[in-house]
């Protein structure tokens, strides 16, 4: 799972521009495809989401960089385990794990590597490459990990501390063994996600087999994470090899022809750093873009771009707004300002917060209408079967219902504003800048809030700055949302340990820690698998660890002259396939 500011910042899984080039001409968008078999050559150029920047480019990343942008980009260099389908099945033909066999017990998985895969520099991948990655999973997620770190993976699928031993079996066969049974699948979705081969004759600089040693390996790592520049970027198994990287200006790739899967049909696959939403459509309207998003604000435009073709996608994540309750927490860096935490700690104050929010509002204003009104933290769309479709929307828009919930807690309203023995609902909220989705969807949000005497300041930030903030830097957050990125929805990692993973606002709820737990567990039908996940699920929409904003599709602006990225598109991971990625000449 990562963080996403996409979903609102351009309204678009990838929002991308192609620039084409072949044989020193270039082609028109609106140009007539004179072929429909796929062709190779041209420059594909991509841009990301407006002020958002690739900042970490190591495969295991810290809390601070975990974001969707990031992983892309790590994906194009080194070739996770496993690949997914857009259903969430595994799709072993496109895959380094040829076959994962899990016991009964759901103690015991081994994985038997495609021997097929090499690295660029003619190497084989091995299970020696996956072994020195579970090992600085394990040293990167120990409390006493040097900075940058710790893993932002730990905790999720019970990793490291689940899991009893890591043993190859072979060149290319490895045993995953547990402490004790887990839900199969879960422990495949969550655990084996995060071993992704890291070739350990590039990146083992130090050794990590004494602490110490450890220690500088982890430091090292650490620095060169945000440096593209290093020659180990340079030894990769996946479809791409980076050429350059500038930070708020361009990421440039090539083709990978050590590669021994789908080889790439363009010649330079281009990630372009955005300024704003408005500069991506104008660069569309000249022709300088062949691939991209459709600002929200200009949805009514969706058909009036000669040469283009639009369309709606809608990947599996959900948007939220968090609340940071650090209070006390002693794995949080700082508590939160002012001692709001323990305001928000307070169950009743989230839901009168959650009676605040508008959906259908923001949905209209934000999403022209295609967004969803969030009930959990899995939606209808896409169709899945994770999706609980008895879950109900607990907390629709009531303002009325939610200042009397204050009033019965003992807050009175004063000049406007709440207040109770010295404490005011009195807060900043930090917000995604790039977009006028966002500006629309916190205007509402301010706006419910005050009908309830809870006065917020609004302060627009770049995605980057939100998620790096500390926890005595921020009230709440609206930063975007949540990709499940294949993940198994469940809530380890979110809503577990305060602190831990992609729990920044430091949420603890033992009750929660139970129906997690359930979750990972083994069942002996997929009924009583799904039903522990549904459980969990209709917790999180009673107990709000986060609040619910709508969810909305993404819109895409594709050229006629190009091919593959819509159909490539992942709708479970959110992932690209830019391999798969075609230009008609």
């Amino acid at each position: 799972m990562k963080r996403n500011s996409v979903a609102l910042a351009s309204g678009l899984l990838l929002a991308s521009s192609l620039a084409l080039a072949g044989c020193g001409s270039s082609t028109s968008p609106s140009a007539t495809p004179k072929s429909t078999t796929p062709q190779y050559g041209g420059t594909i150029v991509t841009a990301l989401p407006a002020d958002t920047n690739v900042n970490w480019y190591f495969p295991l990343m810290n809390g601070l960089q975990d974001s969707l942008y990031n992983s892309w980009i790590q994906d194009l260099m080194y070739k996770p385990l496993f690949s997914l389908n857009g259903n969430g099945s595994i799709n072993y033909s496109r895959s380094i794990a040829s076959a994962i066999t899990p016991n009964a017990s759901g103690t015991q998985y081994t994985v038997t590597m495609n021997p097929k895969y090499k690295w660029s520099n003619g190497t084989p991948v091995t299970s020696t490459d996956v072994l020195f990655t579970w090992h600085i999973i394990q040293g990167a997620s120990a409390k006493n990990a040097p900075a940058p770190w710790p893993y932002v993976g730990a905790g999720t699928g019970d990793i490291p501390s689940g899991v009893k031993s890591v043993v190859a079996d072979g060149l290319h066969k490895f045993t995953v063994t547990l402490n004790q049974p887990a839900n199969q699948q879960w422990f495949i979705y969550n655990g084996l996600i995060d071993f992704t081969p890291l070739p350990k004759a590039t990146f083992d600089k130090y050794g990590t087999s004494t602490p110490s040693k450890m220690h500088q390996e982890l430091v090292w790592l650490g620095q060169i994470a945000t440096n593209p520049t290093n020659p180990a970027y340079q030894v990769v198994d996946g479809p791409f090899k980076l050429v350059s990287a500038t930070a708020s200006q361009s990421w440039v790739f090539k083709p990978n022809p050590s590669y021994n899967g789908h080889k790439a049909y363009v010649s330079k696959l281009i990630f372009q750093y955005e300024t704003s939403n408005t500069a991506e459509f104008a660069a569309i309207k000249t022709g300088a873009i062949q691939f991209g998003y459709l600002p929200n604000s200009l949805y009514k435009e969706r058909n009036s771009v000669a040469g283009y073709k639009f369309s709606l996608f809608t990947p599996l994540g959900y948007n939220d707004v968090i609340v940071n309750m650090n209070h006390g927490n002693k794995q949080a860096s700082q508590n939160a300002p002012n001692g709001v935490s323990n305001i928000f700690d307070q169950l009743y104050v989230r839901q009168a917060l959650q009676y605040g929010i508008n959906q259908p509002a923001i949905n209209t204003a934000a999403f022209q209408g295609n967004g969803i009104v969030e009930d959990g933290i899995v939606l209808p769309t896409p169709k899945t079967i994770f999706y609980d479709p008895n879950l109900k929307l607990l907390y629709p828009y009531n303002p009325a219902q939610g200042k009397k919930l204050l009033e019965d807690n003992g807050w009175h309203e004063v000049n406007g504003m709440m207040q109770k023995n010295g404490q005011q609902m009195k807060f900043t909220l930090d917000y995604s800048s790039g977009s006028n989705a966002f500006v629309q969807e916190v205007t509402l949000l301010k706006e419910g809030w005050a009908q309830e005497g809870i006065q917020v300041t609004l302060v627009p930030q770049s995605f980057s700055t939100i998620v790096a903030l500390t926890n005595d830097q921020w009230n709440m957050e609206d930063y975007g949302g949540i990709s499940w990125g294949g993940s198994y929805p469940t809530g380890g990692g979110l809503f577990g340990t305060p602190g831990v993973g992609l729990n920044s606002q430091g949420y603890s709820n033992p009750q929660m820690v139970h129906l997690i737990a359930l979750t990972h567990q083994p069942y002996k039908t997929e009924a009583e698998s799904l039903q522990a996940l549904y459980n969990f699920q209709a917790f999180v929409s009673k107990d709000l660890p986060i609040l619910f904003v709508p969810y909305q599709s993404y819109y895409y602006l594709t050229a006629n002259t190009v091919h593959g990225t819509v159909k490539y598109a992942n709708p479970f991971n959110q992932g690209i396939s830019p391999q798969y990625w075609w230009v008609s000449k």
